[in-house]
């Protein structure tokens, strides 16, 4: 526990602006007492810090005591979250309401209580405003403790006014909550198994998500219950491959934050992830116009915007840009210009590797490694894979993990590996056998690289062709499309029997508006 203490604070410290920091100081130093100088050294100390070094500490700062340092991390910690609290009253919507019923708190204890209901009125407002039912709910269920003490004829009829507010709020909380419980479901199944693999997976996630949906009246709904409906119906098509419906909903998403600018301002973060997926189901369907629209409106958001924006927006934005740049060097066919890309996203990985999770870095080493190979340049290609590969968690997007053991496979076909190919296909059928994702796709492709290096230089172009036949006939089948959402092999092949680089190959087909669409 002390260790994950420890953790935190580093994270927090380093999580700071300069704005912040310099708050924080300021705070502390109007406390002026001995205890407060100290944990501003601390603090000075472990904010020049590019790693959590203890020894470090007590070294440069022989005041400082061992058994002292618990307690002085715990004195750290506890007032530079009541500083960033104090600095984000004005700018953070829940942090400002959960005030404003501290107050009123604090004048119920006082017996004031009708200053305390004057308080909570005005808090409700904003609550209401904002549709924050769950604190406008706990500020009902205390304006009905404070009306059980605070008698007054003139609220006679309180009561039964108070009573119908907490009924109607009772039902759109268990309507939000049904809706936000799918929605989260949904994505709990995407992040461990991708798209739908099999009729079995769409026969369950289709009876999951119909028997999950609640009733609901389309009219009364508010801005919550409307916004998890439609994140619940992304989830779903995404899930089922049904893209353009993706779209739509994502669309009905972030039409939903622009008619209503005071959620935009307090959930940005939000109004981010629904632009993140209507460029994915723009993406995978294919309509590089909207796409390219979305992608512009993205990065003038992310350049331009004047809203204040938290470190968690700023996160996801860097995320969400960085990764639909390179999905339009995929549309374009452009590989080899998507590369220079890399080093900036290598700097913002570096830079956030703290605030990142696994799911997002798997799918920049994916995406990175599909831009090298999309470029020609295979060594690179199997570095990225490799950092895909090595990922101790199989069970974390294992989706990606057993098509990036395939594009391996490819990448060291074209580097003339020839005596590793045996061995590197045996490992990845049985990985794909466990992780139960070998379809008729994959292992046709796995037959063909492993009978590869035995074929004849005259009989090579006739087993491209042979592949490229079968591969273009089990596209058909909706349950053998989804591996090439994740790795245009079809390209590759195209590439090799007309010995073009499968970069030009994706370029000629982005002209003739036919592209088949890569990871």
């Amino acid at each position: 526990m002390a260790r994950q203490q420890t953790n935190l604070l580093f994270k927090l410290i380093k999580s700071l602006s300069k704005a912040e920091k310099r708050n924080f100081k300021l705070y502390s130093n109007r406390l002026g007492d001995g205890e407060s100088l100290k944990y501003l050294t601390l603090f000075d100390l472990i904010d020049k810090q590019y790693d959590y070094n203890e020894d470090d500490i007590l070294k440069k700062a022989p005041e400082i005591k061992p058994a002292q340092l618990s307690n002085l991390k715990a004195n750290l910690t506890k007032n530079l979250l009541v500083s960033l609290r104090l600095s984000s009253q004005l700018s953070d919507v829940d942090i400002m309401l959960r005030q404003q019923i501290d107050y009123a708190k604090i004048m119920y204890n006082k017996a004031l209580y009708q200053q305390s209901l004057v308080m909570l009125n005005k808090a409700k407002k904003q609550a209401k405003k904002y549709e924050r039912q769950l604190l406008y709910f706990e500020m009902i269920e205390f304006e009905k403790l404070i009306e059980s003490q605070y008698i007054n004829r003139s609220l006679e009829n309180r009561a039964e006014q108070l009573s119908k507010e907490s009924d109607l709020l009772n039902h759109t909380l268990s309507l939000s909550g049904t809706l936000s419980n799918l929605s989260i479901k949904l994505y709990g199944f995407y992040l461990q198994h991708g798209y739908v693999r099999n009729e079995e997976d769409q026969i369950v996630i289709t009876d999951f998500f119909h028997e999950n949906l609640p009733a609901f009246s389309y009219n009364h709904l508010g801005f919550i219950e409307k916004l998890y409906l439609y994140k619940s119906h992304v989830w779903f098509y995404q899930i089922t491959q049904d893209f353009l419906m993706q779209y739509r909903y994502s669309l009905k998403w972030v039409e939903l934050f622009r008619q209503n600018p005071d959620a935009l301002l307090s959930q940005t973060d939000l109004y981010i992830k629904g632009i993140n997926n209507m460029l994915e189901g723009l993406y995978f369907a294919g309509d590089y116009v909207r796409f390219e629209k979305g992608l512009l409106e993205l990065k003038q958001f992310k350049e331009h915007t004047e809203l204040p924006l938290t470190k968690n927006v700023e996160l996801n934005l860097g995320y969400h840009f960085y990764t639909h740049s390179i999905n339009w060097h995929f549309m374009e066919g452009t590989f080899s210009d998507g590369v220079q890309l890399v080093p900036e996203i290598e700097d913002f990985i570096g830079t956030n590797d703290m605030y990142l999770d696994n799911h997002n870095i798997l799918v920049f080493y994916y995406k990175i490694a599909c831009l090298y190979f999309g470029s020609g340049d295979f060594k690179n290609t199997v570095k990225y894979l490799n950092k895909v590969i090595n990922y101790k968690d199989t069970e974390l997007r294992s989706d990606i993990q057993c098509f990036a053991r395939i594009l391996n496979l490819i990448a060291h076909f074209e580097m003339k590996n020839f005596e590793l190919i045996e061995y590197l296909v045996k490992s990845t059928y049985r990985f794909l056998s466990k992780m139960k994702d070998l379809h008729r796709t994959q292992r046709e492709v796995l037959l063909f690289l492993r009978r590869l290096p035995s074929i004849s230089e005259d009989k090579l172009n006739d087993a491209f062709n042979g592949l490229l036949e079968e591969l273009k006939r089990l596209r058909q089948d909706p349950y053998e499309k989804r591996p090439f959402l994740y790795l245009d092999i079809i390209s590759w092949l195209e590439s090799k029997i007309s010995d073009t680089p499968v970069q030009t190959i994706i370029r000629q087909k982005r002209l003739k508006g036919s592209l088949d669409k890569d990871i």
